[in-house]
């Protein structure tokens, strides 16, 4: 028997019950599918089979204290795909193993919402390179001991997509790919229970196509047309999109706007459970084809909502989801000195199964929603909509004594419920600092990059840093002048990577050499102890300071104690902890923790063996 045939047998029943269940008894569907995972692993190949053994040889891989991750555009970092490959080295330099490359696969210019509308899941964007090219950059990663990661959009295609275009000609087979009406009857149900994603530049969820005559589905913008999962049709030609990936090298599938691919007339379209359904579907045909795969969920949902993307231990969904709720957390924290809301959320996440592993991140591509637990907040008299304001003005500089630069992102006055764009580093108040050439606020801003940092390192899964934070790299307001990103604010943290400030990294003297240090200092120590993996134990210690957070990790005989400082001010805080400890950033040994001084946005990390 067969490689191949072996993990078939192994989860065909599983398969087939799903499927099934989705799809009613359709033999022919549930066959085409299977000769779709065995025409997928026929065309993987033998390196990258190899690359497979190796992985489900050591299926936690993952889940270790040595991963640390970049994500980056292509086109802002090196122009192209051999742009990228040739500044490996630099990608090395950083300590980074895990390598996101933003939406890099064809969609339209100007109708793309950042490459999220793919017109052909087997081509890359002509001016980033090719498929060739990608994988020649996985190959050249994998060398060096580097995992790949793709967006792989499952909710939609672009309108400019082949099965869209036959839709608009009236193909009806390509029609029942997508969500087609002939009037606004059915859609008009819709809208009274599926929210708004963009209602200030997207509003509604459908759009009238006038060439096909019929009202189409597009839950985030009208250049982006819902695809039909009710449909195996769908269901397999997108698994096997998925596969084509894979095979050129892609090691982390981040399936897109994952709560979003079920549609069901009378629900909110969110969540349902046949969603979960076909995430465990596309992890077996991972398993069976590509185990080496991982498959990262975008869920950008409540805690209670994002876990279940997790599956269980014995039937697994997503390997990894974003820590999202943590993110926002933790500038909520940066803006009102206030820890408790933080200890709040991550005491929830602490408790859960040490099997589930998060992507943790400071900035990544988006725009900063405030998604925080408005219900812990009123306990201490905090409305939502004002505090949201009042996060907003904060960060944008507005409120006394914030050092902070940023701007709003689809910003709905009637709701109050803007959202927040910037880099780390500008939000930090580096930018501010520079541009009025004061060097206590300098100071001050620095200081707060490098302890969020230090906070996210210490955090159990997998650290990850948006392209440019290793180096402190402030806004880029250029994009008001481009006409095709002038309307959409996310692209102030979207700017070109500057090699010029990159080579200031080796002075001690400079923004970008200290951070730069400090970071990969850091992500050294880490990968150096047990006690940052992600199967240890770690709480919460009181400190009884509102101001700052104390992380305990456990770990085979190693005890991590670490304390962060948000506020601008010096805090000493006091703890029940009676053993000697190393400062590892120091190497100083001896030191005790009933008192411990930290200056101000300072932070510290303690090891006791």
């Amino acid at each position: 028997m067969t490689e191949f045939d072996k993990r078939l047998n192994e989860y065909y029943d599983e398969l087939k019950w799903l499927y099934f269940s989705l799809y009613g008894e359709d033999h022919a569907a549930l066959d085409y599918f299977c000769d779709v995972l065995r025409r997928s692993y026929k065309e993987r190949s033998a390196g990258l089979r190899k690359w497979d053994r190796k992985r489900t040889a050591d299926p936690d891989w993952y889940k270790d204290n040595k991963r640390f991750g970049m994500l980056m555009y292509v086109d802002c970092f090196a122009e192209n795909l051999k742009g990228v490959r040739k500044h490996l080295p630099y990608i090395k330099e950083t300590g980074i193993n895990y390598l996101h490359l933003m939406p890099i696969l064809k969609s339209p210019e100007g109708r793309s919402d950042g490459g999220y509308a793919v017109s052909d899941f087997r081509s890359v964007k002509p001016r980033l390179g090719t498929m060739e090219d990608l994988t020649a950059l996985a190959e050249e990663c994998h060398k060096e001991g580097i995992s790949i990661c793709l967006d792989f959009v499952m909710n939609h295609t672009s309108e400019d997509h082949e099965w869209a275009v036959k839709a608009r000609h009236g193909d009806a087979e390509a029609q029942s790919r997508y969500f087609f009406y002939d009037d606004w009857s059915i859609p008009n149900e819709y809208e009274k229970n599926v929210p708004q994603v963009f209602p200030t530049t997207a509003p509604g969820n459908f759009t009238w196509c006038e060439e096909a005559g019929k009202v189409v589905m597009t839950t985030f913008y009208p250049y982006q047309w819902d695809l039909n999962y009710r449909n195996p049709v769908v269901f397999n030609d997108m698994t096997e999109n998925m596969l084509y990936l894979c095979n050129r090298g892609v090691d982390i599938v981040r399936l897109d706007a994952t709560p979003y691919i079920w549609k069901t007339l009378g629900t909110n379209c969110r969540n349902l459970p046949e969603v979960h359904t076909l995430v465990r579907m596309m992890h077996i045909a991972a398993e069976i084809v590509c185990p080496g795969t991982l498959l990262l969920g975008e869920v950008v949902m409540e805690p209670r909502e994002v876990v279940p993307y997790f599956g269980s231990v014995e039937k697994p969904e997503c390997h990894m989801l974003y820590n999202v709720t943590t993110m926002a957390s933790i500038w909520h924290t940066v803006a009102t000195k206030d820890v408790r809301l933080l200890a709040d959320q991550l005491g929830k996440v602490f408790a859960l199964p040490k099997e589930y592993i998060f992507l943790n991140y400071l900035r990544c591509h988006d725009d900063i929603g405030w998604g925080l637990d408005y219900g812990f907040l009123k306990s201490f008299g905090i409305e939502e909509v004002s505090h949201k304001k009042y996060l907003n003005d904060y960060f944008r500089g507005y409120i006394y004594g914030s050092e902070s630069r940023g701007e709003l992102y689809n910003d709905d006055p009637g709701l109050g419920d803007a959202r927040l764009c910037g880099t780390t580093a500008s939000l930090c108040g580096i930018e501010a600092a520079e541009y009025e050439r004061d060097r206590s606020k300098l100071e001050r801003g620095i200081a707060l990059d490098i302890m969020l940092h230090a906070f996210l390192l210490t955090l159990s899964g997998i650290p990850v840093l948006y392209s440019g934070d290793e180096i402190g790299q402030l806004n880029d307001y250029t994009y008001h002048e481009d006409h095709l990103k002038s309307s959409d604010s996310r692209y102030l943290h979207r700017g070109s990577f500057s090699w010029e400030d990159a080579k200031k990294r080796s002075s001690d003297s400079t923004r970008e050499g200290r951070i730069f240090k400090a970071i990969r200092q850091l992500q050294s120590l880490r990968a150096e102890h047990e006690v940052f993996d992600s199967t240890a134990l770690i709480r919460l210690i009181d400190v009884w300071n509102n101001s700052v957070l104390s992380v305990c990790r456990d770990h085979n005989g190693e005890k991590l104690v670490s304390f962060f400082n948000f506020s601008p001010e010096a805090q000493t805080v006091h703890t029940a902890e009676t053993e000697e400890y190393m400062n590892m950033l120091t190497g100083e040994k001896g030191e005790k923790l009933e008192d411990v001084t930290l200056p101000p946005y300072g932070f510290a990390w303690f090891i006791h063996n």
